[in-house]
């Protein structure tokens, strides 16, 4: 990282995040491996996966695509991780216009897991109950 810093400096490019993340990436990933994570970020789908495993795969991806991850851009980050979710849980969290990415992964996980312990539990059989008259 002080070489992309000291280009920066001899290139008299401001010093910022966004400036050295961009060089950073120019240096460190070749334009066809960051092409390939580019597209791999934007076909990515929740699928099978808890909203947990589909946040770890989306953050691993999404430093690739600038135009999410910028200062500026949580409205589009979530735009983006809200068209990849499942269909059922998109729906709840779709025109909710949660704007802050933090807020909309939190929101979708608890409704997962919640989703998820509903779901197992009425597999399970739910709660035993006594079916005679007094019990």
């Amino acid at each position: 990282w002080q070489g992309v810093l000291q280009r920066m400096i001899v290139a008299c490019t401001q010093v910022n995040w966004e400036n050295f993340k961009q060089l950073f990436l120019e240096k460190y990933f070749p334009r066809d491996v960051r092409h390939k994570k580019q597209m791999e970020f934007l076909e990515l789908k929740q699928g099978e996966y808890f909203v947990a495993e589909y946040v770890t795969k989306f953050v691993d991806f999404v430093r690739f695509c600038l135009m999410y991850d910028g200062v500026g851009n949580e409205e589009e980050k979530c735009v983006k991780f809200v068209s990849g979710l499942r269909p059922e849980i998109k729906q709840v969290f779709n025109y909710q216009g949660i704007t802050q990415y933090h807020d909309l992964v939190n929101k979708c996980r608890v409704y997962d897991e919640d989703n998820h312990a509903r779901i197992t539990h009425y597999k399970s059989g739910g709660p035993i109950r006594n079916h005679n008259k007094f019990g």
